[in-house]
């Protein structure tokens, strides 16, 4: 398949990238920490060529990406208040809660009862998460490869793979996110990123 590239500056990019999304595409956006690759994730065959494009184990579940953390509830059940209190002061930001994920959220986004969030503080992303919807999104390369840091890395990576790279320049952060696991008592650290273990704790007390 051809894959088409457009710059985020072009008049006709967001209508571009809903249509792509709309018809069960897959597209590459520029986020706060690393490109990524996403679709809609509450269509179910979209997560399952997400998973299949990247050559992701099936074992691994795909984060959700919000444009705000009023839509948490959308995608989570149960939501615990630490876990709430985390969002309020690190969303829009580079913080994935994992969290018990909604009956209605396709089985195909993972495994197990639990589904990773995250509301990326990068502009474009949020108008793209506001007009689509939630989306499940992970890094815009081949499983077991460096991140994408740029629109040419996603490129070299997934070109002839996926619909649509929209081109924004360098991400601005190029780490991936902290993962927290809301799921446990106390809280887990699953992988440290820009935001530490010293900040999370105050953020609690």
């Amino acid at each position: 398949m051809n894959t088409e590239r457009i710059s985020t500056a072009a008049e006709h990019a967001m209508e571009r990238a809903l249509a792509v999304l709309s018809a069960g595409g897959l597209v590459v956006m520029p986020t706060d920490t690393v490109y990524g690759v996403g679709c809609l994730a509450f269509n179910s065959e979209a997560v399952a060529r997400l998973y299949l494009v990247k050559g992701r184990p099936e074992n691994k579940p795909i984060p959700v990406l919000l444009s705000s953390a009023v839509e948490l509830d959308s995608v989570a059940i149960e939501v615990p208040q630490p876990m709430r209190r985390l969002a309020e002061t690190f969303w829009p930001g580079p913080l994935t809660l994992i969290l018990p994920r909604r009956p209605s959220l396709p089985q195909a986004i993972g495994p197990g009862d639990t589904v990773g969030v995250r509301v990326p503080a990068h502009r474009l992303a949020q108008r793209l998460l506001s007009a689509a919807g939630p989306m499940a999104v992970t890094s815009a390369n081949l499983s077991g490869e460096p991140p994408a840091r740029s629109a040419d890395d996603a490129e070299m990576a997934l070109a002839g793979r996926v619909d649509l790279i929209l081109d924004d320049g360098p991400s601005p952060g190029g780490q991936p996110s902290t993962v927290v696991d809301g799921t446990t008592d106390p809280m887990t650290i699953v992988r440290e990123g820009p935001i530490s273990q010293a900040a999370l704790g105050r953020s609690m007390s």
